[in-house]
């Protein structure tokens, strides 16, 4: 079955790493989890964002989250897909030389390549969107169109495929997100 890296920092988003994480696995596919600066074994701290009748969302500590690769030793070439959970994480991942290199080279070699919420935020770094329908928290939408994206405000629950990208707006988007992504395979 396909195998499938996600790129994750500190205070990625918990139900948008979780959940497609263990999904796809369920399904068969292999899924690896990295995060720059760390080793297979080590732990990333998440958040879990919800929303509450507030102007944004809020944000609580989540759980602990094991890797199981090291970030090190990832060779693109050897992945089928990219998943990019949202959070916090993107906004600081952007700025990673090392992960705007992995995510072109998904792009490049037309691999499928699935972000949620926040996720856009490392598309928009990486210059790789321009002319695509791409979906995300609506707080990146300036982003997602800065980078040359067309920005496609969804239902929360909804998520939109636009050649090898699969993007959704949070988590309640989940099922459809990992759905969409699955059927590229």
């Amino acid at each position: 079955m396909a195998k499938i890296l996600f790129i994750v920092g500190d205070f990625v988003e918990d139900y948008e790493l979780m959940v497609p994480f263990q999904a796809l696995q369920a399904m068969g596919f292999v899924c690896d989890a990295v995060c720059p600066d760390k080793q297979t074994g080590d732990s990333i701290a998440t958040a879990i964002h919800d929303f509450e009748g507030d102007q944004t969302y809020t944000e609580k500590r989540g759980h602990n989250f094991t890797l199981n690769q090291s970030f090190a030793d990832i060779d693109p070439h050897e992945y089928d897909g990219l998943m990019i959970p949202g959070g916090r994480a993107p906004e600081y991942l952007r700025l990673n030389d090392r992960v705007i290199a992995l995510v072109r080279a998904f792009v490049e070699q037309q691999k499928p390549i699935g972000a949620i919420c926040h996720g856009a935020q490392l598309l928009a770094a990486a210059e790789v969107i321009r002319s695509k329908r791409i979906s995300a928290y609506p707080a990146c939408a300036p982003e997602v169109k800065l980078a040359g994206g067309e920005y496609m405000e969804l239902a929360m629950d909804q998520a939109i495929t636009d050649g090898q990208f699969v993007t959704a707006p949070a988590w309640p988007a989940n099922a459809e997100w990992v759905k969409q992504f699955a059927a590229l395979f």
